[in-house]
């Protein structure tokens, strides 16, 4: 049975090869940077060559492969280890529940092995903490310091993660610009996972949905991208919200709201796709979109190119495909989902990001290629894009809270049966899986664990306290259900990347320098748009940007910088943290940043250059502000946080651990997350890299079940 599942698998990874033929052109997309086509005939020729090719040479790959991986578990204590990666997984909760009885397969994994709080990263942000788990080095080793990073010859923000530039050849014909070069994709992580550690050594690894894997690396294993990975715009998730009513047509955070009319009952608008950069002056893709109301049977009939859609209000769509058309006979492929909120008296519709089709991937979101592919003809469709649940379409009204919790668990249930199909077909390896509902779902509802919240007054209050409970319930049945499937040599570790705290008050740091003199606005201007539109940078001495980090305008480095490097940047530093550690919210009298942190004094990696200048560490019920985080610059430092968005963990590390469960005792009481990647090692019997910041859990004593019965 096991050899015919294996030829099944590959039979159908093979047909995934040759049905991902069809696309006519491949598409790049990247932050900014649209798409670009691949359309040469050697790279399908070679593309197909490859594809048969691996079909034939299957079965010698195989047996190279079982050979090899005899010789790589004969010093493992282990035939597999599963990590279960719960974001954000809050100890307090945790430890509260489980005591109420309430975590009965947590409680029996902390019984019959540990439980500890699990020291996160400086900062406690998910990329950096993730970044971390898998290479067990601290952030100045893996250059991950926050989601966004500053471009300091423009003094704009990047995304931290990646970059997708445009080919550098192209050729010029009437309209169209072709491309002769792929797109360059660069990842901007640095160090080396532990999978592909354990690939190097002949051991195999399946990794799902782990942060900071986009674009995916080569090793011998699988992987599907997570967090950061873009959608088919480019943009890390813009969702389209429709509607007839005018007094809601506003600019959207993180998408857009698109103005509609009924006309005899029918509305004609579009779909809004990704730039076609094909053409030398690019413009928006647009799918026709046409939509006929049923108001007495609450219905709305939706009509685009090739389909058309019956969908009844307060319902999601299943995921249906969108072909856009950029010329040159080509076409590039999304899955979405609709969902129409109202039909009367305003029409009010909802549509996903464009995410990128798995089936016929418009960039590489998975390692090897086709692996997405794979797993989409084998569970069907499901959502690719790294920030996966629309927090932001709940923040702007464009989903309730309903909707939100609905889309969110049918995004979790595509994880979990991704990660029991890897557990059923992983006799010996590695299984990594990420969720993000757990994230997700306390960011947004944390408020209601909080009476005192400012948005218990300003946002809708549909749910209850209920909602966390039940989602740590889901997931303790989702590790009970991941452990069944494990035998005695087999290690479970169940864990988070930070805690989760009540986010009540915001700081924006940029407003506190310019009310303090460190920041300067041009002539005549007494606030700033986003992005420092009116911040006067030859005044200028420290700025703010992203979720904890604070810069000094260092001259040589920044393009504007005034700071002299080594002892006035010193100095500086020196001030900034004085004041700013201690800080006291003028309207309530609480401590608002409790500690600063020097990135000299931290970090010892050699990307530490790349870091903030300062770490800000805020108190619980604290955080940037929104304003801060995008460069927004007015005279108030302090601000009531009256979105959805309630909970967060971007503030001081002490305050938000995380969480590590194991079916096996570890030997010490406070393990750290760089501890986690030499502990695999360890484990399956591999020296730890000297690179490597963590030390291995497991206590020294123990023993594989095959040693121990040898003895007796």
């Amino acid at each position: 049975m096991k050899r015919k599942g294996l030829v099944f698998s590959a039979l159908v990874l093979s047909i995934a090869a040759l049905l991902s033929l069809s696309i006519p052109g491949q598409a790049y997309i990247g932050p900014g940077a649209g798409f670009a086509f691949l359309s040469s005939f050697l790279v399908l020729f070679l593309t197909f060559f490859l594809a048969i090719f691996s079909f034939l040479s299957w079965p010698f790959r195989f047996l190279l492969r079982l050979a090899k991986g005899r010789q790589a578990y004969k010093k493992a204590l282990v035939d597999k280890v599963v990590i279960v990666g719960l974001d954000g997984l809050e100890p307090s909760l945790t430890e509260k529940f489980m005591a109420e009885g309430k975590l009965p397969h947590l409680a029996r994994l902390k019984k019959e092995g540990s439980y500890a709080r699990l020291q996160t990263t400086t900062p406690a942000i998910s990329p950096v903490a993730w970044s971390s788990f898998m290479t067990g080095s601290e952030p100045s080793k893996h250059n991950i310091f926050d989601f966004l990073s500053r471009d300091p010859r423009t003094y704009l923000p990047a995304l931290s993660s990646a970059r997708i530039a445009g080919p550098k050849k192209t050729l010029s014909w009437g309209k169209y610009k072709i491309p002769l070069r792929k797109p360059e994709i660069r990842g901007f992580r640095k160090s080396v996972p532990f999978w592909k550690i354990l690939g190097h050594a002949g051991i195999f690894s399946t990794v799902l949905r782990v942060p900071i894997t986009f674009p995916p690396e080569k090793f011998a294993g699988h992987l599907l991208s997570g967090m950061c990975a873009p959608d088919l715009k480019g943009s890390q998730g813009t969702f389209a919200f429709y509607t007839t009513d005018k007094e809601k047509i506003k600019k959207k955070e993180g998408g857009v709201a698109i103005s509609v009319e009924v006309i005899d009952g029918r509305i004609k608008t579009y779909i809004s796709g990704p730039d076609n950069s094909l053409l030398k002056k690019p413009e928006e893709l647009r799918l026709p979109l046409a939509i006929d109301l049923d108001k007495e049977k609450g219905e709305a009939l939706l009509d685009w190119p090739g389909q058309r859609l019956r969908l009844k209000k307060g319902m999601f769509s299943p995921w249906v495909k969108l072909v856009f058309r950029p010329g040159l006979g080509m076409k590039v492929k999304a899955i979405a989902k609709f969902f129409v909120s109202a039909v009367e008296p305003h029409f009010e519709m909802y549509l996903t990001p464009l995410n990128i089709d798995p089936e016929k991937p418009a960039l590489p979101i998975s390692h090897p290629f086709i692996y997405s592919v794979y797993l989409s003809k084998l569970l069907g469709s499901f959502v690719t894009l790294g920030e996966a649940n629309d927090t932001w379409a709940l923040n702007e009204g464009a989903l309730n809270e309903a909707s939100f919790l609905e889309l969110t668990y049918s995004n979790h249930h595509e994880w979990e049966a991704m990660l029991i199909n890897a557990l059923c077909k992983t006799k010996k390896g590695a299984v990594v899986c990420v969720f993000e509902t757990t994230d997700s779902i306390q960011h947004m509802f944390w408020r209601y664990l909080d009476a005192g919240h400012p948005a218990l007054k300003t946002t809708p209050s549909e749910m209850s306290s209920g909602i966390i409970e039940d989602l740590y319930k889901k997931m303790d049945d989702l590790v009970g259900r991941a452990r069944q499937s494990l035998g005695p040599r087999s290690v479970l570790i169940v864990m988070s990347d930070h805690g989760f705290k009540s986010f009540r008050r915001g700081v924006n740091l940029n407003s506190w320098l310019y009310l303090n003199g460190y920041l300067s606005l041009k002539e005549g201007k007494k606030e700033s748009e986003e992005w420092f539109k009116d911040v006067e940078w030859e005044r200028t001495r420290a700025y703010a940007l992203g979720l904890g980090g604070l810069y000094i305008n260092q001259k040589g480095r920044e393009a504007k910088g005034v700071v002299p490097a080594g002892e006035e940047t010193k100095a500086l530093k020196a001030e900034l943290i004085g004041k700013l550690a201690g800080l006291r919210d003028s309207q309530t009298g609480e401590v608002s940043i409790t500690e600063v942190y020097d990135r000299d004094k931290i970090y010892a990696g050699p990307y530490r250059e790349n870091a903030p200048d300062l770490i800000i560490g805020y108190n619980q019920g604290y955080r940037a502000s929104w304003d801060s985080v995008t460069g927004k610059v007015n005279g108030a430092v302090f601000e009531d946080n009256s979105k959805a968005w309630s909970g967060d963990h971007c503030i001081d590390p002490r305050y938000v651990p995380g969480v590590f469960f194991s079916n096996r005792k570890i030997n010490r009481l406070s393990p750290s997350i760089m501890d986690i990647a030499p502990s695999v090692l360890q484990v399956f019997g591999l020296p730890v890299p000297a690179h490597m910041d963590g030390r291995p859990l497991l206590a020294a004593e123990e023993e594989s079940p095959r040693k121990k019965g040898r003895k007796r």
